[in-house]
This record gives structure tokens, sequence and C-alpha cells, in this order.
């Protein structure tokens, strides 16, 4: 029943690069897609109604954070996610496994699950596959994770065993899933080795998941061991079910992600970065704080046609930083949202037009990762 309701088409290919269609009880998402970070059950510092302005589709929410705090059973009792926050499109849990295994100092791995003390009060808590498919199923995100061991890409011999783990949490997790109204996805690990990639690729896609999730990258790799790893998997992932590449949202990895046959992306970036008054631009990131922006009279990027572009000032925007007044983070947060949405929404046209490749070619010869000092 899974696969009648979650389907995905692939509408066209320009080398590795796809345009699609994911099909969800919430809505179709056009592919590929970034999706902004409610980590709480809301986007930092934006409305929902806001969101669909900017034309987000998707937005991811936390599993761990959400258990700690209101709790799955309140969630649950409040209609779901989507109900709770009043978001009325596709939703995407994480398994909580990211977060728990960032509690370096506080965790303890068995082979049937993980026990951890939250950060919020220290209490002790733990998450096995079973616990973390019943509390998304609380939850009721459109698109759900397994629950998987993300490891130290640099430690090789814990990488295997902590694959091997994954891998047989993996089955444990489609086993405890019970709801046919949420997609289930697997989750590759296997660090930057090509060969425990490709292993695991093979593994996680032949145990018939609607759609396949990358993790553990982005942890500390360089970029060049990122993209090889997405060629790796890129090779043993069916082309007939969408890739999600797991917290990455820099526009530089989202364009090369797409090279390699990314589907979808997420990442707090954009609003962290809006937080501490850096924006995004097609020339690169730039920090708004900076004195040379105080009498700019110009938006935050000419060629991009969000509500804070289309109104406010750098200069204005600049005020409202050295205030410390909330409407910075607000206004930045939409423009850099709306950049990602329509940087990712750009490329799939490019790809459906057959000129991906120059297009990607041009947006990374012209953008500068780094905030410019001025």
């Amino acid at each position: 029943m899974e696969k009648q309701i979650f389907t995905y088409d692939l509408i066209k290919k320009e080398g590795q690069a796809r345009a699609g269609v994911f099909h969800t009880p919430h809505g179709d998402l056009l592919t590929p897609v970034f999706a902004p970070v409610g980590t709480q059950a809301t986007v930092k510092a934006v409305t929902p109604a806001q969101l669909e302005e900017i034309g987000a589709s998707l937005v991811l929410s936390n599993t761990y954070h959400l258990y700690l705090r209101p709790g799955a059973d309140l969630v649950a009792e409040m209609g779901g996610l989507h109900e709770f926050m009043r978001w009325p499109h596709p939703m995407l849990t994480d398994s909580g496994g990211f977060q728990v295994f960032s509690l370096a100092d506080t965790r303890q791995v068995d082979e049937e699950g993980v026990t951890f003390k939250s950060h919020i009060d220290g209490s002790t808590h733990r998450f096995t596959p079973e616990s973390s498919i019943q509390i998304q199923e609380k939850l009721g995100a459109d698109i759900i994770m397994a629950f998987d061991e993300c490891a130290d890409p640099n430690n090789q011999a814990y990488i295997r065993d902590s694959m091997r783990r994954t891998h047989a949490w993996a089955e444990r997790c489609l086993r405890a899933k019970s709801r046919p109204d949420q997609a289930l996805f697997g989750i590759v690990q296997g660090g930057i080795s090509p060969e425990l990639r490709r292993q695991s690729a093979e593994f996680i896609a032949s145990l018939g998941f609607p759609g396949h999730a990358i993790g553990g990258l982005s942890v500390g790799e360089t970029k060049a061991e990122m993209n090889a790893m997405l060629e790796v998997v890129n090779d043993f992932l069916p082309q007939e079910k969408p890739r999600y590449l797991m917290g990455v949202g820099s526009p530089e990895d989202l364009i090369n992600g797409i090279l390699r046959g990314v589907d979808i992306f997420d990442c707090v970036l954009p609003t962290r970065l809006a937080r501490h008054a850096a924006a995004f631009t097609h020339d690169g990131r730039i920090n708004l704080m900076n004195a040379s922006y105080a009498h700019d009279h110009g938006p935050i990027d000419p060629q991009c046609d969000c509500y804070t572009c289309r109104t406010f000032t750098r200069g204005y925007l600049r005020h409202l930083i050295v205030s410390k007044e909330m409407l910075a983070a607000t206004l930045i947060s939409i423009h850099n949202i709306r950049f990602l949405v329509s940087l990712v929404q750009t490329a799939r046209q490019a790809i459906l037009e057959d000129r991906y490749t120059d297009f990607a070619a041009g947006f990374l010869a012209r953008y500068q990762p780094r905030a410019k000092k001025g």
C-alpha cells in the first residue's frame, strides 16, 4: 500500500542530475527540492504563511527535540505535526539518530539501541529502532527516517561496525512501521570509504524502501570527499526512487549534489546564518553587519524576488541588526530560504531544458562560499 501512496516519477535526466515528482498525501514534491528545518515544529523566525510565500514545499522537524519537548503524545493529541504547526504541505522527520550521536559524552551504544541524557535536564532516555518509528508515527510526518548511527568518518574501524548496526536497525525499522500513510526512507552510511558506501547503498537498496537517504556526510569531511561518496552511491541506488542528502544546504553543495543525482536536501543553514547577519547572494555570502552596508540603498541581492529584497535596503537591514531588532532575523531568513528554494527550482528548470551542466558551472564559477569583508 505504501508504494501506491508514495510514488516517484523521474521526468528528466541530464547526466546524473534528475528532475522528478515525489507524490505524498500532503501534495507533490517537485524535485530537486530544498527543505527548511523546523527543529521544534517551527522554522525559526518565519511563519508558515511566509514559508508558503517563499515557495517552500517541504519542511523538516526533529524527532529527538520533539520527543523531549513537548513530547510525541502531545503532538499526536494535537492532530500530528501538520495540525500542530499549521503546515498543510509535505513534512519530513529525521529519526533522532544524528542528535543522539552528537551527544558523544553522554550516550551509550549497544546492539539494541542508544541510551543518552537529555541536553535539557540531564534525564536519561533510550532510543531503539522500534521506539524511533513509534515516535515518528505519532508525530505524523509524510516522510520518516530509519534509525541509524552517524559515526566519525575518520574512524574506519568503527565506521564498519556502525554501518553493520545501521543495516540491522533498518530492517527492524521496516518491521516496526505500521502507518501506510508515511514513507520510511532507509539511510546509507559508510563514512568516506568508497567500498563501505557501496556495500551500504547495495544493502539499503535491497530492502525495498520507497526512498533513500544519504547520511553521515557534511560532518567534517572535505567537500571533495563528500562529492566522491555521492558519486559512489549514485551507481547503486535505484533510479526510480528519490534520494535525500541529509543536513546539507549551502548553495555550492546543493548545486554539486544535484550534479550527482540528489533529489532532496535540508539544512538549518539559511536561518542560522540569518541570525548571525549573513545572507546569500549570487556572488557569495555577505555579512550585513559590516559598516560598508550602512548607507547601501540596494537589496541584499538584485536577482532575488523575495519580500525582503523587493522591500528593504541593505542599509535598513544593517540598522535592524545593530539595533538588535528581532525583525532582522525574520527578514534575512526569508531571503536566505527563498535564495535556496529558488536555486533548486532554477536548477530543476535547467535540467528540464537540458542545460544544467552549463548552469551549474556558471553558478559555481561566480559564487564565493565565504562571507565577504566590507
